[in-house]
Protein backbone atom coordinates (compact mmCIF):
# COMPACT_ATOMS: atom_id res chain seq x y z
CA UNK A 1 0.00 0.00 0.00
CA UNK A 2 1.48 3.63 -0.98
CA UNK A 3 1.36 6.00 1.60
CA UNK A 4 -0.04 9.32 0.13
CA UNK A 5 0.51 13.00 1.66
CA UNK A 6 -2.55 14.83 1.78
CA UNK A 7 -1.64 16.60 -1.03
CA UNK A 8 -1.06 13.82 -3.27
CA UNK A 9 -4.24 11.93 -2.17
CA UNK A 10 -6.07 15.39 -3.04
CA UNK A 11 -4.52 14.61 -6.85
CA UNK A 12 -5.62 11.15 -6.77
CA UNK A 13 -8.84 12.25 -5.63
CA UNK A 14 -9.11 14.46 -9.22
CA UNK A 15 -8.67 18.01 -7.08
CA UNK A 16 -6.38 19.13 -9.87
CA UNK A 17 -7.91 17.96 -13.04
CA UNK A 18 -8.32 14.45 -14.60
CA UNK A 19 -5.06 14.68 -16.53
CA UNK A 20 -2.87 15.14 -13.34
CA UNK A 21 -5.22 12.44 -11.53
CA UNK A 22 -4.66 9.75 -14.48
CA UNK A 23 -0.55 10.59 -14.13
CA UNK A 24 -0.93 10.01 -10.25
CA UNK A 25 -2.80 6.63 -10.49
CA UNK A 26 -0.63 5.96 -13.22
CA UNK A 27 2.89 6.92 -10.84
CA UNK A 28 0.81 4.66 -7.74
CA UNK A 29 0.50 1.57 -9.79
CA UNK A 30 3.44 1.58 -10.48
CA UNK A 31 4.77 2.13 -7.25
CA UNK A 32 2.79 -0.81 -5.87
CA UNK A 33 4.74 -3.15 -8.89
CA UNK A 34 8.06 -2.06 -7.34
CA UNK A 35 7.06 -2.43 -3.84
CA UNK A 36 7.74 0.99 -3.08
CA UNK A 37 5.51 2.52 -0.14
CA UNK A 38 6.28 6.12 -1.03
CA UNK A 39 6.23 8.74 -3.59
CA UNK A 40 8.58 11.62 -3.54
CA UNK A 41 8.38 14.98 -5.30
CA UNK A 42 10.19 15.24 -8.88
CA UNK A 43 11.60 18.91 -9.64
CA UNK A 44 13.10 18.07 -13.03
CA UNK A 45 12.41 16.15 -15.89
CA UNK A 46 13.32 15.44 -19.63
CA UNK A 47 10.48 14.11 -21.79
CA UNK A 48 10.40 12.69 -24.60
CA UNK A 49 8.50 15.12 -27.03
CA UNK A 50 7.64 15.54 -31.11
CA UNK A 51 6.32 12.50 -33.40
CA UNK A 52 8.55 10.06 -33.25
CA UNK A 53 8.54 6.70 -35.28
CA UNK A 54 6.99 4.62 -32.68
CA UNK A 55 3.65 6.35 -32.23
CA UNK A 56 2.69 5.76 -36.26
CA UNK A 57 1.54 2.64 -33.97
CA UNK A 58 -1.51 4.38 -33.04
CA UNK A 59 -2.92 4.79 -36.40
CA UNK A 60 -3.87 8.62 -36.10
CA UNK A 61 -1.96 11.99 -36.02
CA UNK A 62 -4.39 13.40 -33.42
CA UNK A 63 -2.36 14.68 -30.39
CA UNK A 64 -4.24 14.44 -28.04
CA UNK A 65 -5.37 10.68 -29.18
CA UNK A 66 -1.94 9.39 -29.49
CA UNK A 67 -0.62 11.17 -26.25
CA UNK A 68 -3.69 9.78 -24.19
CA UNK A 69 -3.01 6.09 -25.74
CA UNK A 70 1.19 5.77 -25.97
CA UNK A 71 2.16 8.26 -22.65
CA UNK A 72 -0.81 7.96 -20.38
CA UNK A 73 -1.58 4.13 -21.41
CA UNK A 74 -5.64 4.63 -21.59
CA UNK A 75 -8.14 5.31 -24.57
CA UNK A 76 -9.68 7.56 -22.54
CA UNK A 77 -9.03 11.06 -24.53
CA UNK A 78 -7.35 13.21 -21.78
CA UNK A 79 -6.03 16.66 -23.59
CA UNK A 80 -2.30 17.94 -22.48
CA UNK A 81 -3.88 21.28 -21.80
CA UNK A 82 -1.69 24.52 -21.38
CA UNK A 83 0.24 24.40 -18.20
CA UNK A 84 0.18 20.35 -17.47
CA UNK A 85 3.18 19.84 -16.25
CA UNK A 86 3.55 20.24 -12.06
CA UNK A 87 4.43 23.17 -11.07
CA UNK A 88 7.53 22.11 -8.91
CA UNK A 89 9.12 20.54 -11.71
CA UNK A 90 11.47 21.89 -14.71
CA UNK A 91 10.44 20.04 -17.69
CA UNK A 92 12.82 20.19 -20.73
CA UNK A 93 12.16 17.68 -23.91
CA UNK A 94 14.71 14.92 -25.08
CA UNK A 95 15.90 14.58 -28.61
CA UNK A 96 12.33 14.57 -31.55
CA UNK A 97 12.94 13.06 -34.92
CA UNK A 98 13.71 16.22 -36.59
CA UNK A 99 15.81 19.24 -36.83
CA UNK A 100 13.41 22.16 -35.91
CA UNK A 101 14.83 24.11 -38.48
CA UNK A 102 15.61 22.12 -41.75
CA UNK A 103 14.44 18.69 -43.01
CA UNK A 104 15.15 18.17 -46.83
CA UNK A 105 19.13 17.98 -45.72
CA UNK A 106 18.07 15.00 -43.24
CA UNK A 107 15.69 13.16 -46.19
CA UNK A 108 12.52 14.44 -44.80
CA UNK A 109 8.87 15.44 -45.60
CA UNK A 110 7.31 19.03 -44.91
CA UNK A 111 4.49 16.99 -43.28
CA UNK A 112 6.78 15.38 -41.18
CA UNK A 113 8.67 18.47 -40.66
CA UNK A 114 5.35 20.65 -39.81
CA UNK A 115 3.77 17.50 -37.83
CA UNK A 116 6.59 17.28 -35.62
CA UNK A 117 6.43 20.88 -35.22
CA UNK A 118 3.07 20.48 -33.88
CA UNK A 119 3.62 17.76 -31.36
CA UNK A 120 6.46 20.26 -30.16
CA UNK A 121 4.34 23.27 -29.65
CA UNK A 122 1.74 21.35 -28.30
CA UNK A 123 4.39 20.31 -25.18
CA UNK A 124 5.88 23.81 -25.19
CA UNK A 125 1.89 24.98 -24.53
CA UNK A 126 1.90 22.32 -21.56
CA UNK A 127 4.83 23.68 -19.72
CA UNK A 128 7.49 21.60 -21.77
CA UNK A 129 10.35 23.81 -22.81
CA UNK A 130 11.68 23.03 -26.02
CA UNK A 131 15.71 22.06 -26.06
CA UNK A 132 15.88 18.82 -28.31
CA UNK A 133 18.78 17.28 -26.55
CA UNK A 134 20.41 14.57 -25.14
CA UNK A 135 22.19 16.37 -22.92
CA UNK A 136 20.27 18.81 -21.03
CA UNK A 137 23.06 20.13 -18.21
CA UNK A 138 24.44 22.02 -21.57
CA UNK A 139 21.60 23.94 -21.42
CA UNK A 140 21.81 24.09 -17.37
CA UNK A 141 19.75 21.49 -16.43
CA UNK A 142 21.93 20.33 -13.43
CA UNK A 143 20.37 18.15 -11.03
CA UNK A 144 21.82 18.79 -6.95
CA UNK A 145 23.04 16.46 -4.87
CA UNK A 146 19.98 14.54 -3.42
CA UNK A 147 17.24 15.74 -6.11
CA UNK A 148 14.70 13.45 -7.42
CA UNK A 149 14.56 13.89 -11.25
CA UNK A 150 13.10 11.55 -13.99
CA UNK A 151 14.60 11.31 -17.80
CA UNK A 152 14.01 9.64 -20.75
CA UNK A 153 17.98 9.27 -21.77
CA UNK A 154 20.52 6.89 -20.04
CA UNK A 155 22.97 8.71 -20.04
CA UNK A 156 21.18 11.58 -18.12
CA UNK A 157 20.18 8.93 -15.72
CA UNK A 158 23.58 7.59 -14.87
CA UNK A 159 25.04 10.93 -15.27
CA UNK A 160 23.22 12.61 -13.09
CA UNK A 161 23.05 9.72 -10.31
CA UNK A 162 26.90 9.14 -10.50
CA UNK A 163 28.30 12.82 -11.13
CA UNK A 164 26.00 14.69 -8.85
CA UNK A 165 24.99 12.67 -6.41
CA UNK A 166 21.02 13.68 -7.78
CA UNK A 167 18.42 10.46 -7.73
CA UNK A 168 16.94 8.91 -10.55
CA UNK A 169 15.56 5.35 -12.16
CA UNK A 170 15.49 4.57 -15.49
CA UNK A 171 11.62 4.56 -15.64
CA UNK A 172 10.94 4.82 -19.06
CA UNK A 173 9.21 6.93 -21.92
CA UNK A 174 5.87 7.02 -20.13
CA UNK A 175 6.70 7.41 -16.95
CA UNK A 176 8.86 10.04 -17.16
CA UNK A 177 5.50 12.19 -18.68
CA UNK A 178 3.81 10.54 -16.00
CA UNK A 179 6.29 12.02 -13.12
CA UNK A 180 6.88 15.88 -14.97
CA UNK A 181 2.54 15.84 -15.13
CA UNK A 182 1.65 14.83 -11.23
CA UNK A 183 5.04 16.02 -9.99
CA UNK A 184 5.45 12.45 -8.24
CA UNK A 185 7.75 8.99 -9.06
CA UNK A 186 8.05 5.79 -6.69
CA UNK A 187 10.52 6.11 -4.05
CA UNK A 188 12.14 3.44 -4.77
CA UNK A 189 15.81 2.23 -6.22
CA UNK A 190 18.47 4.87 -6.55
CA UNK A 191 15.78 7.82 -4.93
CA UNK A 192 16.94 5.80 -1.91
CA UNK A 193 19.94 5.51 -0.50
CA UNK A 194 20.22 1.71 0.03
CA UNK A 195 19.40 1.55 -3.34
CA UNK A 196 22.68 3.70 -4.45
CA UNK A 197 25.22 1.26 -2.74
CA UNK A 198 27.78 -0.38 -4.34
CA UNK A 199 28.33 -3.92 -5.44
CA UNK A 200 30.72 -4.82 -8.29
CA UNK A 201 34.09 -4.26 -7.95
CA UNK A 202 35.96 -3.29 -11.26
CA UNK A 203 39.58 -3.23 -11.42
CA UNK A 204 41.21 -1.60 -14.65
CA UNK A 205 44.01 -2.49 -15.58
CA UNK A 206 44.27 0.46 -18.65
CA UNK A 207 45.04 4.48 -18.00
CA UNK A 208 42.30 5.97 -20.06
CA UNK A 209 43.39 9.29 -21.65
CA UNK A 210 41.12 10.33 -24.63
CA UNK A 211 37.44 10.26 -25.11
CA UNK A 212 37.45 7.50 -27.42
CA UNK A 213 39.59 5.49 -24.75
CA UNK A 214 36.45 6.28 -22.03
CA UNK A 215 33.63 5.31 -24.95
CA UNK A 216 35.31 1.86 -25.05
CA UNK A 217 36.17 1.51 -21.91
CA UNK A 218 32.62 2.11 -20.71
CA UNK A 219 31.16 -0.18 -23.47
CA UNK A 220 34.02 -2.79 -22.19
CA UNK A 221 32.87 -2.83 -18.48
CA UNK A 222 29.38 -2.34 -19.50
CA UNK A 223 29.42 -5.63 -21.73
CA UNK A 224 30.51 -7.89 -18.04
CA UNK A 225 28.26 -6.24 -15.63
CA UNK A 226 25.24 -8.42 -13.99
CA UNK A 227 22.39 -6.74 -13.90
CA UNK A 228 21.51 -4.72 -11.55
CA UNK A 229 25.29 -3.70 -11.26
CA UNK A 230 26.46 -0.39 -9.22
CA UNK A 231 30.24 -0.95 -10.80
CA UNK A 232 32.72 0.86 -7.84
CA UNK A 233 36.41 1.30 -10.66
CA UNK A 234 39.59 1.57 -9.13
CA UNK A 235 42.60 2.38 -11.44
CA UNK A 236 44.27 5.22 -12.82
CA UNK A 237 41.94 7.90 -13.58
CA UNK A 238 43.96 10.81 -14.27
CA UNK A 239 42.80 11.43 -17.86
CA UNK A 240 39.22 12.27 -16.11
CA UNK A 241 37.51 15.38 -17.34
CA UNK A 242 33.36 16.27 -17.68
CA UNK A 243 33.44 15.28 -21.27
CA UNK A 244 35.43 12.01 -20.96
CA UNK A 245 33.38 11.14 -18.35
CA UNK A 246 29.98 11.79 -19.98
CA UNK A 247 31.18 9.99 -22.81
CA UNK A 248 32.30 6.54 -20.52
CA UNK A 249 29.21 6.32 -18.74
CA UNK A 250 26.73 6.91 -21.61
CA UNK A 251 28.72 3.84 -23.50
CA UNK A 252 28.50 2.77 -19.75
CA UNK A 253 24.89 2.49 -19.79
CA UNK A 254 23.44 2.06 -23.31
CA UNK A 255 25.99 -1.67 -22.79
CA UNK A 256 24.12 -2.52 -19.35
CA UNK A 257 21.35 -0.29 -18.16
CA UNK A 258 23.47 0.71 -15.27
CA UNK A 259 22.06 3.50 -13.71
CA UNK A 260 25.12 4.36 -11.40
CA UNK A 261 29.04 3.71 -10.99
CA UNK A 262 31.46 4.84 -8.13
CA UNK A 263 34.66 5.94 -9.61
CA UNK A 264 35.74 7.64 -5.73
CA UNK A 265 37.22 10.25 -5.40
CA UNK A 266 35.78 11.87 -9.07
CA UNK A 267 31.75 10.68 -8.79
CA UNK A 268 29.84 12.39 -5.91
CA UNK A 269 28.91 9.24 -3.03
CA UNK A 270 31.78 8.10 -2.44
CA UNK A 271 35.40 9.38 -1.63
CA UNK A 272 36.79 5.88 -1.04
CA UNK A 273 35.99 2.54 -1.52
CA UNK A 274 34.78 1.19 1.62
CA UNK A 275 32.01 4.14 1.59
CA UNK A 276 30.66 3.46 -2.07
CA UNK A 277 30.19 -0.34 -0.57
CA UNK A 278 28.68 1.05 2.70
CA UNK A 279 31.58 -1.52 4.19
CA UNK A 280 30.36 -4.65 2.63
CA UNK A 281 32.21 -6.95 0.82
CA UNK A 282 31.53 -6.89 -3.18
CA UNK A 283 29.13 -9.58 -4.79
CA UNK A 284 31.46 -9.43 -7.69
CA UNK A 285 34.99 -8.69 -9.16
CA UNK A 286 35.97 -7.91 -12.39
CA UNK A 287 39.28 -6.66 -14.12
CA UNK A 288 39.55 -4.70 -17.55
CA UNK A 289 42.54 -3.64 -19.17
CA UNK A 290 43.76 -3.03 -22.73
CA UNK A 291 43.31 -6.52 -23.97
CA UNK A 292 39.55 -6.68 -23.28
CA UNK A 293 39.09 -3.08 -24.49
CA UNK A 294 41.07 -3.60 -28.29
CA UNK A 295 38.37 -7.30 -28.07
CA UNK A 296 35.31 -4.93 -27.67
CA UNK A 297 36.77 -2.53 -30.33
CA UNK A 298 37.32 -5.17 -32.75
CA UNK A 299 33.90 -6.33 -31.96
CA UNK A 300 31.53 -2.98 -32.94
CA UNK A 301 33.70 -1.20 -35.47
CA UNK A 302 33.22 -3.13 -39.20
CA UNK A 303 37.01 -4.20 -40.48
CA UNK A 304 38.69 -3.45 -43.36
CA UNK A 305 38.14 -0.51 -45.49
CA UNK A 306 35.22 1.26 -47.24
CA UNK A 307 33.39 4.86 -48.16
CA UNK A 308 32.76 7.13 -45.92
CA UNK A 309 29.21 8.59 -46.82
CA UNK A 310 27.95 9.92 -43.77
CA UNK A 311 30.41 11.27 -40.72
CA UNK A 312 28.55 12.17 -38.01
CA UNK A 313 29.68 13.39 -34.76
CA UNK A 314 28.41 14.91 -31.63
CA UNK A 315 26.58 11.82 -29.28
CA UNK A 316 26.26 12.99 -26.62
CA UNK A 317 25.63 16.43 -27.84
CA UNK A 318 28.66 18.32 -28.53
CA UNK A 319 30.08 21.45 -26.33
CA UNK A 320 31.07 24.32 -27.35
CA UNK A 321 34.93 23.63 -26.84
CA UNK A 322 34.37 20.51 -29.19
CA UNK A 323 32.60 22.72 -31.44
CA UNK A 324 35.52 24.66 -31.48
CA UNK A 325 37.67 21.62 -32.16
CA UNK A 326 36.06 20.77 -35.58
CA UNK A 327 36.44 24.32 -36.48
CA UNK A 328 40.18 24.45 -36.25
CA UNK A 329 40.43 20.92 -37.72
CA UNK A 330 38.47 21.68 -40.88
CA UNK A 331 39.52 25.67 -40.84
CA UNK A 332 40.83 25.57 -44.97
CA UNK A 333 39.61 21.84 -46.15
CA UNK A 334 36.80 21.04 -47.56
CA UNK A 335 35.23 17.18 -47.24
CA UNK A 336 35.17 14.79 -50.12
CA UNK A 337 32.46 15.30 -52.80
CA UNK A 338 29.64 12.46 -52.05
CA UNK A 339 30.69 12.98 -48.14
CA UNK A 340 27.56 14.06 -45.37
CA UNK A 341 29.45 15.54 -42.47
CA UNK A 342 27.29 16.77 -39.64
CA UNK A 343 28.14 18.01 -35.82
CA UNK A 344 24.99 17.60 -33.46
CA UNK A 345 24.71 19.93 -30.70
CA UNK A 346 22.09 21.83 -28.26
CA UNK A 347 20.15 25.27 -29.53
CA UNK A 348 22.26 27.57 -27.32
CA UNK A 349 25.78 26.41 -28.54
CA UNK A 350 24.84 26.35 -32.33
CA UNK A 351 23.64 30.04 -31.60
CA UNK A 352 27.64 30.45 -30.08
CA UNK A 353 28.92 28.58 -32.72
CA UNK A 354 27.53 30.72 -35.05
CA UNK A 355 28.99 34.13 -32.70
CA UNK A 356 32.58 32.96 -32.83
CA UNK A 357 32.30 31.90 -36.33
CA UNK A 358 32.64 28.10 -35.80
CA UNK A 359 29.18 27.04 -38.08
CA UNK A 360 30.62 29.49 -41.17
CA UNK A 361 34.15 27.78 -41.00
CA UNK A 362 32.46 24.40 -40.38
CA UNK A 363 30.36 25.16 -43.51
CA UNK A 364 32.96 26.42 -45.60
CA UNK A 365 34.62 23.03 -45.37
CA UNK A 366 30.89 21.24 -46.67
CA UNK A 367 30.10 20.69 -43.18
CA UNK A 368 27.06 21.63 -41.20
CA UNK A 369 25.66 21.88 -37.20
CA UNK A 370 22.29 20.34 -36.45
CA UNK A 371 19.98 20.94 -33.22
CA UNK A 372 17.05 18.98 -32.20
CA UNK A 373 18.03 15.40 -32.90
CA UNK A 374 20.64 12.80 -34.12
CA UNK A 375 20.59 10.23 -36.91
CA UNK A 376 19.47 7.79 -34.86
CA UNK A 377 16.64 9.24 -34.14
CA UNK A 378 15.39 10.65 -37.71
CA UNK A 379 15.87 6.75 -38.69
CA UNK A 380 16.48 4.76 -41.35
CA UNK A 381 14.67 6.54 -43.95
CA UNK A 382 18.13 8.63 -43.79
CA UNK A 383 20.47 6.51 -42.51
CA UNK A 384 20.01 3.91 -45.40
CA UNK A 385 21.25 6.31 -48.34
CA UNK A 386 24.82 5.96 -47.35
CA UNK A 387 27.14 3.14 -48.54
CA UNK A 388 29.48 3.40 -45.05
CA UNK A 389 29.29 5.30 -42.05
CA UNK A 390 31.83 7.40 -39.55
CA UNK A 391 30.83 8.06 -35.87
CA UNK A 392 32.94 9.18 -32.58
CA UNK A 393 30.76 7.89 -30.09
CA UNK A 394 29.78 3.77 -29.13
CA UNK A 395 26.01 5.00 -28.53
CA UNK A 396 25.29 6.45 -32.28
CA UNK A 397 27.40 3.73 -33.62
CA UNK A 398 25.77 1.07 -31.69
CA UNK A 399 22.04 2.50 -32.46
CA UNK A 400 22.60 2.86 -35.93
CA UNK A 401 24.06 -0.74 -36.46
CA UNK A 402 20.30 -1.67 -35.17
CA UNK A 403 18.77 0.53 -37.64
CA UNK A 404 20.55 -0.24 -41.04
CA UNK A 405 23.29 -2.81 -42.08
CA UNK A 406 25.61 -0.45 -43.82
CA UNK A 407 29.08 -0.59 -42.71
CA UNK A 408 29.64 1.30 -39.30
CA UNK A 409 32.66 2.68 -38.15
CA UNK A 410 33.89 4.08 -34.73
CA UNK A 411 36.87 6.22 -34.23
CA UNK A 412 37.90 9.76 -32.25
CA UNK A 413 36.91 13.00 -33.63
CA UNK A 414 40.21 13.79 -35.22
CA UNK A 415 40.33 10.44 -37.53
CA UNK A 416 36.80 10.90 -38.17
CA UNK A 417 37.09 14.39 -39.76
CA UNK A 418 40.00 12.60 -41.61
CA UNK A 419 37.78 10.02 -42.77
CA UNK A 420 35.06 13.31 -44.18
CA UNK A 421 38.26 14.97 -45.85
CA UNK A 422 39.19 11.85 -47.69
CA UNK A 423 35.92 10.19 -48.10
CA UNK A 424 36.89 7.01 -46.88
CA UNK A 425 37.28 4.77 -44.04
CA UNK A 426 41.05 3.41 -43.66
CA UNK A 427 42.25 1.15 -41.33
CA UNK A 428 45.11 3.62 -40.21
CA UNK A 429 41.93 5.40 -38.71
CA UNK A 430 41.16 2.53 -36.32
CA UNK A 431 41.33 3.62 -32.74
CA UNK A 432 44.27 2.37 -30.75
CA UNK A 433 44.72 2.44 -27.15
CA UNK A 434 47.41 4.92 -25.79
Amino acid sequence: MVKLTPEEQQILDGGEGRLRQKALENVVRYAEVLGADSLCTVTKATVFCGRHQYLEVCGTEDFDTVFSQAQLGTDEIIPLGENSIAPCCQAQSCVSPCDRTTYQELSQSEDFFRLNRHYLDRAREAGVTIVGTCSPYLNGWIPIPGEHFVTTESGMTILGNSLWGACCNSDGIEAAFWSAICGRTPRWGKHTKEGRVGNVAVQVMAAPKTSMDWDILGKTIGDRLPSGAIPVLSGDFSGASFNNLRQFLTALAVSSNCELCHIPGITYDARTPEEAFAGRAPEHEITVGAAEMTATYGKICTPGEGPAGLVSLGCPHYDISQVKRVADLVKGRHVADGVTFQVWTTYPIRHMAEVNGYLQTIREAGGEIYTGTCPTTIGKDFLGQFPGMVFDSLKQSGSVRSSVSSPNYLTDMEQCIEAAMTGQWKEGYRWRIG
